[in-house]
């Protein structure tokens, strides 16, 4: 009965990592479960997954689902309380952080709750969001793009931050003055093209793009596309090849022996 027992722990970590209903089956069978409970468990994935792929897509999908559940945008808050708090309260369900027109950081604590005392501030606008590794996405921009008078905007390290969503902050030109990308996987240099329209911005962060081919020369091109802006980034240098003439050469003699 050994093999039954060697796949059981195969597909363990699928099973934790995936959705309640496969997650639910970890409770029921213990890593030492005998035989029978074995065999219901190996049944289950049989009557729902042909092979490892099926299975694989399958949760994909409710990935994917579970970050468009994420980025749904609190319409009854908005139409309660106006669009700052609306805009605050998505931030903090992602795990983010906001700050109000001179007031304090707003931050969840280590389990995700946060005071509801910014309700309070329908009439103060938000000028600073940190979203850093929040699963925002092109849809979740709705809750940003409301807050007009936003300065300062920080998207580190946000896996599904993406060129489609920089094409989209154009609302934002006229009041963002400091805008970090630092770290998210797929912004490229067709993204950061779309920068140009903010004029007003002071200070950008594009470093550590790994979607971006050449990061130096991209960084001297929005250099060039926003003169008014600090880039910080990759040096130019990074991306320059010695050629054959300019490599180093040894001078010098051979070592005596």
């Amino acid at each position: 009965m050994a093999a039954p027992k060697a796949s059981l722990h195969l597909v363990a970590p699928v099973w934790n990592g995936g959705t309640r209903g496969i997650s639910g089956l970890s409770r029921v069978v213990a890593p030492e479960g005998n035989q029978k409970k074995g065999r219901s468990l190996l049944q289950f994935l049989a009557d729902r997954f042909y092979d490892v792929e099926a299975l694989r897509d399958h949760l994909l999908r409710k990935r994917v689902s579970k970050v468009h559940q994420k980025n749904r945008p609190f319409n009854h808050i908005n139409q309660r309380y106006g669009p700052y708090v609306a805009g605050a309260y998505f931030i903090l369900k992602q795990g983010g952080a906001v700050r109000f027109q001179g007031r304090e950081w707003i931050r969840p604590n280590q389990r995700g709750h946060f005071s509801l005392d910014f309700l309070k501030l329908q009439a103060v606008p938000v000028e600073a969001v940190d979203a850093s590794g929040c699963a925002i996405n092109y849809q979740g921009l709705d809750s940003l793009l409301a807050l007009k008078e936003l300065q300062s905007l920080w998207l580190q390290r946000c896996p599904h931050v993406d060129d489609w969503c920089l094409s989209r902050l154009h609302p934002l030109a006229s009041s963002l003055q400091e805008l970090s990308l630092a770290g998210c996987p797929r912004v490229s240099e067709r993204g950061l093209a779309c920068l140009h329209h903010l004029w007003n911005l002071r200070r950008l962060d594009i470093s550590d793009l790994p979607a971006v081919s050449s990061p130096g020369l991209t960084r001297i091109l929005v250099e060039e596309m926003l003169p008014s802006c600090e880039v910080l980034g990759a040096d130019w240098a990074q991306d320059l090849k010695l050629g054959p003439e300019e490599q180093p050469r040894d001078t010098a003699g051979p070592t005596p022996a």
